[in-house]
């Protein structure tokens, strides 16, 4: 890949990565349309001569339409030689996406090994023993509808802790059965969605409980805000690093000396801002079942000479007074270094105006300097009034996900 801060739509099909995409597409009823078979004709376009994948389409054609001609979905499954899965619905609808039996874990492997210390952790291991907490679904290994038991929930390398959508709702019994459970485990790391993961360290803060095996916390699912990576690396004392991708198209990025660095394997990156903050658009490389070419992923980053910043979702970006977009990343910069809070929502409405949730790290806090701070704060950054309250719940979306930044629809 090209480096981050050089748009990737620079490559031109001549690349012989960008040439291992199109070639996945050659069967893909999807592909066969005039605007597709018009851009692939041309000479030697850019990538950013393509057209683009939205997830409205996505979800229109997926799976069926992007499955090459002559390979059946149901004979596929029936053969055991792929997974269907739907995505969690965060940025839009959910999506049915299919991919290889061992795909998933290969997509992570190339990711993480992006990292020095992962890879130096990793060896010739194809993975190393983790326990997982986030939002369950209803699958095989986790389910907030029935209490599954510790076998049920242990496959391979991964013991999935969590069983509960809500985190904040989890009764002291509840927490201590699962921190047994970790330790028991002893796990080489922790795989957390973070508002999940915080809440769990902050029960272990409480009670001095420690896992001597812990060498690093993974955080994925959704957006890490510095609230909730500070509890982690405060209570665990290891290093918490950044693992992002989706669904649809595999462990994309990693984090290392503060940026996140492309998986080369995986994917082509480009954003849609040469300078600043843009729309990460994906191409990959791994999945035949699922080949996408500049598919807008619903994410903002920004490229610089180090790596790419992940920014958060489009959907949860707000509106200054000026017009100007504010991310998700932008606005959690005003947490850092305040203490006291473990999770938070900040919803602006359709005026401008917005309202800060504050859920307090200890029980009945009222957080009065953290609100006094942060709607000063806040406020400058939107040109805007914000008010603020502390709350015993935040309540996550249908998905489960958390959503720290939220603008409310006029």
């Amino acid at each position: 890949m090209p480096s981050p801060s050089l748009p990737a739509a620079h490559a031109t099909m001549g690349s012989p990565r960008l040439s291992a995409a199109i070639a996945q597409t050659a069967l893909s009823p999807f592909y066969a349309t005039p605007d597709w078979q018009s851009a692939f004709a041309l000479p030697s376009p850019a990538l950013a001569a393509l057209p683009r994948i939205t997830k409205s389409q996505l979800r229109e054609h997926s799976p069926e339409g992007f499955l090459p001609e002559g390979q059946d979905l149901k004979a596929l499954l029936a053969r055991g030689l792929i997974e269907e899965e739907s995505t969690s619905g965060t940025s839009g609808a959910s999506v049915r996406v299919v991919f290889g039996k061992t795909w998933w874990a290969e997509q992570e492997r190339r990711a993480l090994v992006r990292n020095p210390f992962l890879a130096g952790l990793l060896g010739d291991r194809p993975s190393l023993r983790r326990a997982v907490l986030t939002t369950p679904g209803c699958s095989g290994v986790s389910c907030y509808n029935r209490w599954l038991n510790l076998e049920q929930r242990t496959l391979g390398d991964s013991l999935y802790v969590n069983q509960s959508r809500i985190p904040f709702t989890l009764g002291e019994e509840k927490l201590a059965g699962m921190a047994k459970e970790v330790a028991d485990w002893a796990p080489a790391f922790l795989d957390v969605d973070p508002v999940h993961g915080a809440w769990f360290a902050l029960y272990c803060e409480r009670h001095g409980i420690r896992f001597p095996s812990l060498r690093f916390i993974l955080t994925s699912y959704e957006y890490a805000s510095v609230v909730h990576r500070a509890i982690m690396e405060r209570v665990f004392g290891v290093p918490v690093i950044n693992l992002y991708g989706s669904s649809e198209t595999g462990h994309l990025l990693v984090e290392h000396d503060g940026a996140m660095h492309p998986s080369d394997d995986t994917a082509i990156l480009e954003s849609t801002a040469p300078d600043g903050i843009g729309e990460l658009l994906v191409t990959t490389l791994t999945n035949p079942y699922l080949p996408l070419l500049r598919y807008e992923i619903g994410d903002f980053v920004e490229a610089t000479p180090a790596g790419f910043r992940v920014h958060g979702r489009k959907r949860d970006a707000l509106r200054g007074a000026d017009g100007r977009v504010l991310t998700t990343r932008q606005v959690d910069e005003a947490f850092a270094g305040i203490s006291g809070i473990a999770h938070y929502q900040l919803r602006q409405k359709p005026d401008g105006s917005a309202h800060l949730c504050l859920l307090p790290a200890t029980e009945g806090e009222r957080l009065l300097p953290a609100q006094a701070k942060l709607t000063a704060e806040l406020g400058r950054l939107l040109g805007a009034t914000v008010t603020a309250e502390s709350v015993a719940l935040i309540a996550p979306e249908d998905s489960g996900k958390f959503r720290l930044t939220v603008r409310e629809a006029a």
